[in-house]
């Protein structure tokens, strides 16, 4: 099954990667970076914890994005291997076990195949597998640092330019925006045309180097008898902007920021069931739940999404059609919006969105027509014409904001 709605309510990896843990959105969990590390107290209720208390075996391997309290890992995986790159501090390439010198994608493929050498016949396991990849190394001139051995790849091609990247989308921006963060590292990365052919191949040479492991983790499972037992859930803790508005990175609710791959296989499902999509809306705080509930084990009152098991039995009798988007961090260090990370709310309908910059002054509202205006260029919350749509979308994202967690408190 894949997914051709699935959207994260956080778009930074920290605050994501406990939404997914947890199945709680980022206003309840409270993590993101620069908070506390997660006690055993927030993280007994999450997915992994849950499925180990049920009798699996699991299994983290790579990126796990969130500081854990000492002895929190152990009553969450029976195996853990956590590494991540993501600095010339936390580089890619790295000795492996072997004492050679190895990229992390291939390194974080063999941490995943001995867990799956590991497996019993009797009993079931879990086996999480996050990669770094295509995080580039932020402080690294050449950001996307790719497995050599793929060099090759992509050389010939031209990677066509995004949309909405001509200096006059850069330029209606509000200003904030075109002072933050996403500017500043959009320099470092697509400020030329050259500069953008050269970083996209690198980002799609490590991706591809993903689907090298992905494919050698699959092929153990065949290996090892597994396959006819075993779901494989796809997907991604948040997307990217390559370049859309004269801006890259995440945290801002743009489409490709905030849009995930979701496939979903499960053997136990009809042959004729196989390689459909799936229109209806999935989030990453949905994650937990479905793992539980495809285990079979009770989803806890704690998480606040949903199983989207019905939506893979195409029972759907009243599923959800919009949804509460809130990011909060800005760098403690930086006062000013310049290089800086807006804090915003938001709400994503199939047609509409609003957005929500409320820490700034004065704060700054958009609206999108999703359907008239899919690359989100024109901003009608200004419009008198949009008026009623606008205040609608408020009170509606006032009410989902209350679900999601508790009173937020300004940054500053």
């Amino acid at each position: 099954f894949r997914f051709t709605n699935a959207f994260c309510t956080t778009s930074i990896c920290a605050a994501t990667r406990a939404t997914i843990l947890t199945g709680r959105h980022r206003r309840s969990h409270g993590y993101t970076f620069e908070k506390p590390p997660m006690t055993l107290a927030a993280m007994a209720q999450s997915y992994p914890a849950i499925l180990k208390a049920a009798g699996y075996r699991t299994g983290f391997v790579g990126k796990i994005g969130v500081s854990l309290k000492a002895g929190v890992s152990k009553e969450m995986f029976d195996f853990f291997k956590a590494n991540q790159a993501s600095s010339t501090r936390q580089p890619y390439y790295r000795k492996s076990k072997e004492g050679t010198l190895r990229h992390l994608t291939s390194i974080n493929g063999d941490h995943a195949i001995d867990f799956l050498r590991g497996a019993s016949a009797t009993r079931p396991f879990c086996l999480s597998v996050s990669f770094s990849a295509p995080h580039p190394e932020d402080d690294n001139s050449e950001q996307y640092i790719f497995d050599h051995a793929l060099t090759d790849l992509y050389r010939d091609v031209v990677i066509p330019a995004p949309p909405v990247s001509h200096p006059r989308h850069f330029a209606q921006l509000p200003g904030f925006l075109r002072v933050s963060m996403s500017r500043q590292r959009w320099f470092r990365r697509f400020d030329t045309p050259d500069k953008y052919q050269k970083m996209m191949k690198a980002m799609y040479r490590m991706i591809t180097g993903v689907d090298i492991q992905v494919g050698r983790i699959l092929a153990e499972i065949r290996k090892l008898g597994l396959e006819e037992n075993t779901i494989i859930i796809y997907t991604s803790d948040n997307g990217l902007l390559a370049g859309e508005h004269g801006l890259t990175g995440i945290w801002l609710m743009y489409e490709p920021s905030i849009r995930l791959p979701l496939i979903i296989h499960d053997p136990r499902q009809p042959q004729a069931a196989r390689g459909k999509t799936v229109p209806g809306l999935a989030l990453d705080v949905d994650f937990g739940p479905t793992l539980l509930d495809l285990a079979g084990i009770e989803v806890p009152d704690a998480m606040q999404g949903r199983s989207l098991v019905p939506l893979l039995k195409g029972h759907v009798p009243e599923w959800p059609q919009d949804f509460f988007y809130g990011h909060y961090f800005r760098p403690s260090w930086l006062r000013t919006n310049k290089d800086n990370i807006p804090s915003s709310e938001g709400l994503r309908s199939e047609r509409w969105k609003y957005v929500h910059y409320f820490d700034e002054k004065p704060p700054y509202e958009q609206l999108f027509d999703l359907k008239a205006d899919p690359h989100e260029i024109n901003n009608l919350a200004g419009d008198p014409g949009h008026a009623e749509t606008l205040e609608i979308l408020r009170r509606r994202l006032a009410l989902l904001r209350d679900k999601a967690g508790p009173i937020r408190k300004p940054s500053h």
